[in-house]
């Protein structure tokens, strides 16, 4: 083994590991809903994911700005994700049909790396991009998945990351705001559960994001490298094939 990756494994985070393997089976769950069961309530787990996968980008790029006094753009993760953001949109849109009307998430991940790297990353360049792509999100946020809300989520959660877990409300109240939540708060009042529940998963996810990263797994996680890509277009056709045996 070389020392790179002998590094790599010493310092291999679980939490962070596990925190996107649970994003991700969120995400799977609430897209179980357009299957053709009737599980409506899958929609309150699902309200999780997007919160940890934007948590994941603020621990990421946390790190990049910790690796030297004045990073520049990580063109890496950029590039995967706007590369996969066009490869997921068909399968997505197969997948999604007429139920709706946006992009798929990764642009929206995108613009919200985008932003959250020029709030944090102290460089001109960086900041332009962050300027830019917080003002494509606002113009444009009809068409993405949560909205110009949820391209500030990263950016939320980035600003609470190592301070009091108390301050997880800031991002808990714009996961809420990214999300339906004129239609959450309508079918609370008329005391739907899954409403309430969902009220409760967006206000709680980032917090219990928080907690879940500074906890050691007393286990071993799989690594989650760049071949998880894969499995947010892959998990699309999955469930379409599941739905055409089902009809």
């Amino acid at each position: 083994m070389s020392e790179t990756h002998s590094i790599e494994r010493r310092v291999r985070d679980r939490a962070l590991d596990l925190l996107k393997w649970l994003a991700m089976l969120s995400m799977v769950l609430d897209h179980l809903r357009y299957v053709g069961w009737h599980v409506d309530w899958l929609y309150v787990p699902g309200r999780l994911a997007f919160a940890w996968f934007c948590l994941a980008i603020a621990v990421n790029v946390g790190r990049e700005a910790a690796r030297g006094s004045q990073p520049g753009l990580n063109g890496k993760y950029l590039a995967w994700l706007a590369v996969f953001s066009i490869v997921a949109q068909f399968p997505y849109r197969l997948y999604m049909a007429d139920e709706v009307t946006t992009l798929n998430v990764l642009p929206t991940l995108t613009l919200g790396l985008l932003v959250a790297q020029g709030v944090l990353i102290r460089s001109w360049p960086t900041r332009i991009m962050g300027v830019l792509a917080l003002g494509v999100g606002v113009a444009f946020g009809q068409q993405l998945m949560f909205g110009a809300y949820g391209v500030l989520l990263p950016t939320a959660c980035l600003l609470v990351l190592r301070r009091s877990l108390w301050l997880a409300v800031l991002p808990g109240v714009v996961c809420l705001l990214s999300n339906e939540w004129p239609k959450i708060i309508d079918g609370m009042r008329w005391g739907d559960p899954v409403s309430i529940g969902a009220l409760i998963a967006c206000l709680l996810g980032p917090w219990l994001g928080l907690v879940l990263l500074r906890c050691k797994p007393p286990f071993g996680v799989w690594p989650m490298r760049r071949w998880a890509y894969l499995i947010y277009p892959g998990h699309f056709l999955l469930l379409l094939g599941l739905r055409i045996l089902l009809d």
